[in-house]
């Protein structure tokens, strides 16, 4: 048994069911698609709710065994549901008006899921949390205090 291959994914949380996307990448590894789609559909049932986007890394055998890790939701995600909003602006970088808000505090919490993946465990949390204040301001969310808030 020897390692193959590493494929990513973005996999929807507890929802992942075999069809075009997941058999593109896994048919030409030889890996099961209905055993890989319930092993992740109850691993990530565990921790996460249903359809959340999840990115998940799977190392491919030889012998068509398998491993995979989850590691947190898309930042754009995260920061777009903190500010309660569905969709950011059509150009980035372009709306003077903020399509939505979130406080230091919610950039604080993405920062800490995000820290908490196996490839940025090792990252200052003020820099992690720096990213995700430069994603907001990308997708027109403005980072601000509470009082600071428009009514």
């Amino acid at each position: 048994m020897s390692f193959v291959r590493a494929v990513q994914l973005r996999v929807p949380a507890a929802a992942a069911k075999p069809g075009p996307a997941i058999g593109q990448a896994l048919g030409p590894l030889g890996i099961n698609m209905a055993q890989f789609c319930k092993d992740f559909n109850e691993k990530s049932g565990e921790i996460y709710e249903t359809n959340t986007p999840l990115r998940v890394e799977l190392r491919a055998m030889s012998d068509r065994s398998y491993t995979f890790s989850i590691r947190s939701p898309p930042t754009a995600w995260l920061v777009k549901r903190a500010a309660g909003i569905d969709k950011g602006p059509n150009k980035p970088n372009m709306s003077e008006q903020p399509f939505g808000y979130i406080t230091p505090e919610m950039v604080h919490e993405i920062a800490l899921i995000k820290q908490g993946d196996d490839n940025t465990w090792h990252l200052p949390l003020e820099g992690i949390a720096r990213q995700v204040v430069g994603t907001a301001r990308s997708i027109g969310i403005k980072v601000a205090e509470e009082e600071d808030l428009p009514e």
